[in-house]
């Protein structure tokens, strides 16, 4: 426990008088006289209960007091949260939910709607999202700094709108608010146990000071921390699945369908095939530092002035390998096996190739926040706070000096006979190549050189907001409301990013074929006997067997001095994102002025007290989108298995212009019912939006620069979509029966309008000409197949070009006998209405003095905005909808505080189109995740405290699949991770 004294002003002592004592503090006064309180100043003793127990018991207390349906996570002490980031914290509270990415909590999701519909504000400022996006990564934000998390889940007029799922205020230390000096120090040591390449133990220090001074008019504070992670992630992924591709007329090999037959004898329903299947292994390099610094000036008890930065950079480094096959399908299944979905669960596949991949990439993620608050009292009655900040969150993958962007090096052989793939047992696909050898294993001496590719595609959000709001209380009138709070504000939110591609660099595919530049000695074979090890057909049960690796650098330089300009011309090997300028570019800038009004009464119905809240807020917002239109030229076939989109040079690109706008009325109002001192009835109405995201908001057409058959897509925006609007109704029940103990039910329903759907039209655009399925297309099949041969993509376009089709470069180009390219066009629209509804349950009991306590909540959810996985046309589903559920166990006396929890989240759909999945837009779901973790810490003294902490536990992997679970997507492993630290508090 710690102990503070302070000065007790008017108007505090009345209060106390009034309300009397916190559930977590006991007030001591010595020589109270309540009737000289105008003169005297008394000195109070509070004595604070802190660890985990005083966190949970002040979180209970937030919650008890606030009206609406809100939740609250407490620091356990001066720079310690209760979990390892903010996102791992968060989803102890009921209803929310994490996606993780690099082995920990990123983006939440809240009562089943996903990061883009949740609104983040630092301190009630509203946060940009990170990079191009609306969704705020929180992995990148450390908890030192960090007082409080409050999550409010219905409506209020006085917040920034956009939280259509949740608002998560993160509160930050203020000097001024516990006054005094306070000061903490923490180091601990990482281990991963998934690293293999970095260093085994990674270090990660931090430290929080707060102090004030000139008799508390002055605060400073700062909070500063430093990360560093080395760990592997391991993974299996496809890119998408292809539906109702052509199937032989007359197999070479086995066929298995046990779809049902129609009156025709033709099988009933779709088919499935996966457009490829890879392995990989990354090697993360993973460094976070955060700082703030905050400045607080109270001349006098009526007027604060607090000026305070944030700033975040995580950097990101990555280094990964990778091997498998590439499909493409027209007349080149030898064999398959469906299931009873048509789903292939193994498939003997002729043409293409195989590859063995490296990847590099390093990414910065800097956050900055700067602001100013104006805290003024103008009476007793009437305040006013006028707030500003300036705020960005950039991305940038160009970390990498050598390389401008992400590099990619494809290295691989087409000199295959057929390609498996096999999933009809175990968690993972096997995936091998019957090589022209002989064998299953290609030689180091037959590997390829097929293409680089380098890629820089930075992205940032900013916002400036402005905000004022006034508080009156009312003492004048002899009516029930109590105070009225209202306010203006102004955010100007600003968007936008860009991509520059090089292109596939060194002639893609194999055809000249340059074996000679890479030496045996570059390639290191291994085997896959300890990969994917937790899944059941991974480690030494994975086919295929063995991977190469090598030298990215090494790569990289061979290649660059081998394929020159004298030999390939314009696929000269070059390392430069910008070889043929920028790709893309949009930006979208949101410019939204709003004014709201909320009341709040007290009265009493047949006995009972009740508080009303109400209010309303009314938004205009301006969309504009500026969005680069490049001119196309035509798309050459310049391998077996690329295809490439050309572009016109020599002149300026296009810049579209695009506006749209949109107003929203938002009223809400909670009632709460104290039905005894102990019990709670919540009844909340209001409406809430979540913008539309920021891809669908850019305007202008963009078509695919690698458009394959099967996958020639494009996309256009619309800036004139409206935002997703949702009526909320939320009924609960809470029970506090003990100090930091409570039982809490509640329903809530959200119909939300305007939901946003991807409808995609078959277009064609005047000039771009189709080779495939040409008449020249045509005749090298039937060239081939007249000799008694396989009509494969590698033999077709091998016939072409024996035809004379392609030039000195081994480049196919349209003519003008070639019919025009059909692109599946997808445009976002607003549609129909969609309904969510669920049921969350909580329960937080200590066990008296015994030191024990538990909490154990859930969130069951349902709606009519779940994904038809046997309908192939387009669907508007809610993405993240799942149920969930989070228990912890805890123990804390005697200096020792330990605790257990468990995270659990249901599959849920992550969302819809597969990178390389076909035109009907497939989804991608994951499946079922649950993650044991612990912590235990131990006082040496009141100041000094040693701590453990093991994340992951049980190894819980991650797993992705798409419309059955028989189409695996991804497999992830990441391994246990452990820390050993220190940690010593001053005060």
């Amino acid at each position: 426990m710690t102990q503070h004294t302070f000065n007790k002003t008017r108007l505090a002592a009345t209060l106390a008088v009034l309300l009397g004592a916190g559930a977590h503090t006991a007030v001591a006064q010595e020589n109270a006289d309540t009737d000289n309180l105008d003169t005297q100043e008394q000195p109070v003793e509070v004595i604070e209960v802190q660890g985990i127990r005083g966190s949970l018991i002040r979180a209970m207390d937030i919650k008890r007091s606030n009206n609406g349906v809100m939740d609250a996570i407490s620091a356990e002490e001066m720079g310690r949260f209760p979990d390892t980031n903010l996102a791992e914290s968060l989803q102890r509270i009921t209803g929310v939910s994490v996606s993780r990415s690099n082995g920990e909590g990123s983006q939440i999701t809240v009562r089943g709607f996903g990061p883009e519909f949740n609104l983040i504000t630092l301190n009630g400022r509203q946060m940009p999202g990170t990079g191009y996006t609306r969704s705020y990564s929180l992995e990148n934000l450390s908890s030192e700094g960090v007082s409080t998390l409050e999550v409010y889940k219905t409506a209020r007029a006085e917040y920034p709108s956009g939280g259509l799922g949740a608002t998560v205020n993160i509160v930050t230390t203020k000097p001024l608010n516990n006054p005094g000096q306070r000061f903490s120090v923490m180091g601990k040591a990482i281990h991963d146990t998934s690293n293999e390449e970095g260093d085994d133990v990674t270090p990660e220090v931090a430290a929080v000071y707060s102090n004030t001074f000139a008799d508390d008019k002055l605060g400073f504070a700062f909070s500063v921390s430093h990360q560093q992670r080395d760990f592997q992630r391991q993974q299996a992924n496809i890119q998408g699945w292809q539906a109702n591709v052509a199937l032989p007329g007359d197999p070479s090999g086995t066929v298995v369908d046990p779809r049902a037959l129609d009156e025709e004898g033709n099988p009933i329903g779709n088919h499935f095939f996966p457009k490829d299947m890879n392995y990989g292994i990354d090697n993360v390099e993973r460094e976070r530092t955060n700082a703030q610094v905050t400045l607080q000036y109270a001349p006098n008890d009526d007027l604060t002035f607090t000026a305070d930065y944030t700033g975040s950079n995580a950097t990101t480094g990555l280094n990964s390998i990778g091997w498998g096959i590439w499909n493409e399908f027209g007349g080149n299944i030898n064999a398959y096996e469906l299931d009873e979905n048509g789903t292939a669960v193994y498939a003997d596949i002729g043409g293409n190739d195989g590859s063995f991949t490296a990847f590099r990439e390093t990414t910065d993620v800097e956050a900055r926040s700067l602001g100013l608050n104006i805290d003024w009292r103008y009476n007793e009655d009437l305040s006013f706070t006028f707030d500003y900040h300036d705020s960005s969150n950039e991305v940038d993958n160009g970390g990498d000096s050598g390389l401008g962007g992400n590099g990619q090096i494809i290295l691989g052989s087409d000199k295959l006979i057929s390609k498996i793939y096999d999933y009809r047992t175990g968690e993972v696909p096997h995936a091998y190549i019957n090589w022209q050898n002989g064998s299953t294993v290609l030689q180091p001496g037959e590997i390829d050189s097929n293409f680089s590719q380098f890629i820089y595609n930075p992205g940032k959000s900013e916002i400036e907001q402005f905000q004022l709001d006034g508080q009156w209380y009312n003492s004048a009138f002899d009516i029930p409301m109590v105070e009225v709070k209202f306010g203006v504000a102004r955010t100007e939110q600003t968007m936008g990013g860009f991509q520059a591609w090089s292109g596939l660099r060194g002639g893609p595919g194999f055809n000249p074929a340059y074996p000679e530049i890479f030496p045996d000695s570059m390639f290191t074979l291994h085997s896959t006997a300890g990969l994917l090890d937790q899944f059941a057909g991974g480690g030494s049960d994975l086919m295929p067997s063995y991977y190469y690796t090598y030298d990215f650098n090494e790569a990289i330089a061979r290649q660059a001095a081998f394929l020159t300009p004298e030999l390939m011309g314009d696929n000269a090997y070059v390392v430069d994102p910008y070889y043929d300028g920028i790709d893309s570019e949009s930006y979208v800038e949101e410019v939204t002025n709003s004014i709201y009004l909320q009341t709040d009464w007290e009265f009493d119905v047949a006995g009972y007290p009740v508080t009303l809240n109400a209010g309303v807020r009314y938004e205009e917002t301006d969309v504009t989108s500026t969005v680069r239109q490049r001119v196309e030229q035509q798309v050459n076939w310049v391998s077996a298995s690329e295809w490439i989109m050309q572009y016109e040079t020599g002149g300026a690109d296009n810049f579209l212009e695009s506006e749209g706008n949109h107003d929203v009325f938002l009223p809400m109002f909670d009632v709460r019912v104290d039905i005894t001192d102990d019990l709670i009835g919540r009844f909340s109405w209001g409406k809430t939006i979540s913008r539309a995201p920021l891809g669908n908001l850019a305007g202008g057409r963009s078509l695919s620069g690698s458009p394959k058959p099967g996958s020639r897509t494009g996309g256009q925006g619309n800036t004139n979509l409206l935002p997703f609007e949702s009526t909320n109704i939320d009924l609960a029940l809470e029970y506090y029966y003990d100090e930091g103990s409570y039982a809490a039910i509640g329903y809530f329903r959200k119909d939300v309008d305007n939901f946003i759907q991807t409808q995609i039209t078959e277009t064609t655009v005047d000039g771009l000409r189709d080779i495939f399925n040409g008449p020249r297309y045509q005749q090298a099949i039937a060239d081939i197949e007249a000799r008694g041969e396989q009509a494969d993509s590698n033999a077709i376009y091998a016939q072409m070009l024996a035809n004379g089709h392609g030039n000195a470069d081994g480049v196919i180009s349209p003519d003008s006998s070639d019919p025009l390219i059909v692109w599946n066009i997808s445009q976002p629209t607003n549609t129909d209405s969609k309904s969510v509804d669920g049921i969350e349950m909580a329960v937080q009991h200590l066990f008296g003095e015994s030191g024990f306590g538990v909490g154990v909540n859930a969130t069951f959810v349902d709606g009519d905005v779940e994904f038809d996985v046997n309908s192939l046309t387009q669907q508007a589903p809610l993405v993240g909808l799942s149920d969930s559920a989070n228990a912890q166990l805890y123990y804390e006396k005697y200096g020792w505080s330990a605790k257990l929890t468990y995270a659990w989240r249901d599959s849920y759909l992550i969302g819809v189109g597969q990178a390389q999945g076909s035109s009907d837009a497939p989804p991608q779901f994951a499946r079922s995740y649950g993650q044991w973790d612990v912590s235990v810490h131990y006082d040496i003294t009141e100041d000094l405290t040693v701590f453990f902490e093991g994340i992951n536990l049980n190894n819980e992997t991650e797993e992705g699949y798409g419309r059955y679970e028989e189409q695996f997507l991804f497999a992830r492993q990441y391994g246990p991770r452990y820390s050993l630290g220190v940690r010593y508090i001053f005060e």
